[in-house]
């Protein structure tokens, strides 16, 4: 149970980090979300706890197949904010749409060879 609690402190910290910098300066807050720290995270806790190649492997692949559909969510957000569209309707336009191109990456994505 302690190590969970030291797995989501460090990842919470991370997260207070990007918004505590983001107040700053947006340009360097940027660039640290944008960093792949949750994925590196992930993938050193799930080698830890299984220490399985085939696994990590396959978590890797499938990670960078799920981070293209989220993609467009970072263009629409500053699109609708800059027209005018509160927030809370663009931050939730933007999920939507990564939610549905998700749905798609997942329906598509095996007919097409991708193992995810």
């Amino acid at each position: 149970m302690l190590y969970v609690v030291i797995k989501a402190m460090i990842s919470g910290a991370i997260i207070a980090a990007v918004s505590e910098i983001a107040k700053r300066s947006p340009g360097v807050g940027a660039l640290v979300a944008s960093l792949p720290l949750v994925s590196v995270l992930g993938m050193i806790w799930l080698w830890r706890d299984t220490q399985d190649r085939v696994l990590m492997a396959s978590h890797a692949g499938a990670t960078f197949w799920f981070v293209l559909p989220s993609l467009p969510m970072f263009l629409l957000i500053p699109a609708l904010l800059g027209r005018n569209v509160p927030f809370w309707l663009a931050l939730g336009a933007g999920c939507l749409l990564t939610i549905l191109l998700y749905l798609g990456l997942v329906c598509l994505g095996p007919r097409l060879g991708l193992r995810l």
